[in-house]
């Protein structure tokens, strides 16, 4: 694999319901209805709308045995209507769910997290050698009948851990790291091959670009080295809505797309279903249109991906104007930049003024990233600003590619500022710069929503909750809001966040701070209230500034 030079890592293909994931098939695009499932009408109408926005797979949740058989019926309708756009079970938490799923739908997902392991509780547990491996035989027996049943179905099976979800086993040796994500999945993924199962698709995803990132560069690592080549399935769990959303997944995903990792994709939005499949079919066509493309050169000497830092912004001690700048004119007149073209040679200069590097090339990130090793292993140690170029007059399609040409470089820590040119007024330029940058968990400009999509499990309206959330906390620079539809991956995956607003069940909301549960089921319409005067109690609220 190079990271300057766009090659699609080699999988094995698995099929799912005839649509081809991995080997030499194009990156797949899917969504996941946000209905109840055991309203199969309203599910297969979600279907429809995703299959006809150009979504290739569709996935359903199945907390139950009803729900799982439910999908039996949800084909028939899709069939009916000419449609063929596969079906996935999610299952958590519930073993026999999935093994109706998987007698009646094309593919499974079960999370490695609770598929066997109880509900996390965020609780220090002590495994000895001998109970950690008891539980490893505990996993086998579990999966075991539903292997069988997907092998004699033909059913895909789909192994997606959440950073949210790692069990309390999990969490004991490894803590709530990358290594312990991917650890959850290879467990799994040894039985499996144990068994000659191997119809597998992975995924392992986080709502932090930067966990995200860097777990699935490990797990590809680690399937390297023990012999595995299951396409993986990538997306930024909990990203919330309009252009923040797009802008986050776009990081996270193009950051591995563009070093040839990702099978399939999920563009997770607080939004109807059927808008994630535009903005992951720009996201897919941007990055893989480039496969091919103009050899880049690589240095001469290696450069440890490792000394940068991964996820460290500034390989070198800079200000300009302040470091992480967004939107501000490097192009001015009469200012002291040195100026370079990612296509020529480094030149090295006798000074520490700033380089206003751009590049045309058809893979800007990978051009700029070579550029910038050979230019520092010359010994220079100017700071580098790079300024990249869009045509496009849609917000949405700069927010998106920007975010996709400058995530890599952010998370791979390879510049010091970043410049947006585009027919948009400098302010759009400078909302998305800053947006990157927040996506990329560099500097905090706005509060952070991390936001699940919705899904049948999800008992309140989650679009106009998250709307109500920003509406209140909109002003709390760099303060991290949780709007969770539901407790199967809330209180983890928003573990990150300050505070949390967590559906409960039927008109009921949990509050959180960090991991800590506050108040526990209380009415919905008293829970954004009780989230603000929490907020207020710990001193981290002010007062709207009028303008």
């Amino acid at each position: 694999m190079s990271r300057y030079n766009l090659r699609r890592r080699p999988t094995r293909e698995v099929s799912v319901g005839g649509v081809g994931i991995g080997g030499g098939n194009p990156v797949r695009l899917q969504s996941m209805t946000n209905t109840d499932t055991l309203d199969t009408r309203a599910s297969a109408g979600q279907a429809v709308r995703i299959a006809e926005a150009g979504g290739e797979l569709v996935r359903l949740t199945t907390q139950g045995k009803k729900q799982a058989a439910a999908l039996e019926e949800v084909r028939a309708i899709l069939d009916a209507h000419g449609c063929r756009l596969p079906l996935v079970a999610d299952v958590h938490f519930n073993p026999d769910a999935a093994l109706v799923a998987a007698s009646v739908c094309e593919k499974v997902r079960i999370n490695p997290g609770n598929f066997v392991d109880a509900a996390r509780t965020f609780q220090k547990l002590e495994f000895t050698d001998e109970e950690y491996a008891a539980e490893i035989s505990r996993i086998r027996e579990a999966l075991m009948p539903l292997l069988s049943v997907c092998r004699s179905h033909s059913t895909a099976l789909r192994l997606g851990v959440n950073h949210g979800s790692l069990s309390d086993r999990i969490m004991s040796r490894y803590g709530d790291t990358p290594a312990g994500m991917v650890e959850s999945v290879v467990e799994f993924l040894r039985i499996c091959r144990k068994e000659d199962f191997n119809d597998i698709v992975i995924s392992i995803k986080a709502s932090n670009t930067q966990v995200m990132v860097e777990t699935v560069r490990l797990l590809v690592e680690v399937m390297e080295k023990e012999g595995m080549d299951y396409p993986v399935h990538l997306g930024v769990t909990e990203a919330g809505d309009g252009e923040d959303g797009r802008i986050k997944s776009a990081v996270g995903i193009a950051t591995l797309l563009n070093e040839g990792i990702g099978d399939t994709i999920r563009v997770s939005l607080s939004e109807a279903p059927e808008a994630e499949i535009p903005v992951a079919r720009m996201l897919r066509d941007y990055i893989c249109g480039r496969e091919g493309h103009e050899p880049i050169e690589e240095p001469a000497v290696a450069v440890d991906m490792d000394s940068r830092g991964r996820s460290v912004a500034m390989p070198v001690d800079a200000d300009v104007n302040g470091p992480l700048l967004a939107g501000f004119d490097f192009s001015m007149e009469g200012q002291a930049w040195h100026r370079a073209d990612a296509s020529a040679r480094p030149e090295v200069y006798g000074d520490t003024l700033p380089v206003v590097l751009t590049s045309s090339h058809l893979n800007p990130p990978g051009e700029v990233m070579s550029w910038i090793d050979r230019f520092q292993l010359s010994g220079a140690e100017n700071p580098v600003v790079v300024s990249l170029s869009y045509t496009d007059t849609d917000p949405e399609i700069v927010a998106v590619k920007a975010a996709a040409d400058f995530g890599p470089l952010l998370l791979n820590g390879y510049c010091s500022a970043i410049e947006i040119k585009s027919p948009l007024p400098s302010e759009a330029e400078e909302r998305i710069g800053l947006a990157i940058f927040q996506a990329s968990r560099l500097r905090f400009s706005k509060p952070e929503y991390i936001a699940c999509p919705g899904c049948g499990r999800t008992l309140f309206d989650l679009q106009a909750t998250l709307q109500e959330v920003k509406q209140a906390t909109s002003h709390l620079k760099g303060l991290k809001i949780g709007v969770m539809g539901c407790i199967v991956n809330g209180p983890g995956e928003m573990a990150d966040a300050d505070y949390g607003y967590v559906g409960a069940g039927r008109g009921r909301v949990s509050i959180y701070r960090g991991k800590e549960l506050i108040h526990k089921n209380i009415l919905r319409e008293e829970a954004l209230g009780a989230m603000i005067s929490l907020i207020k109690a710990d001193g981290r609220w002010h007062d709207p500034v009028e303008e």
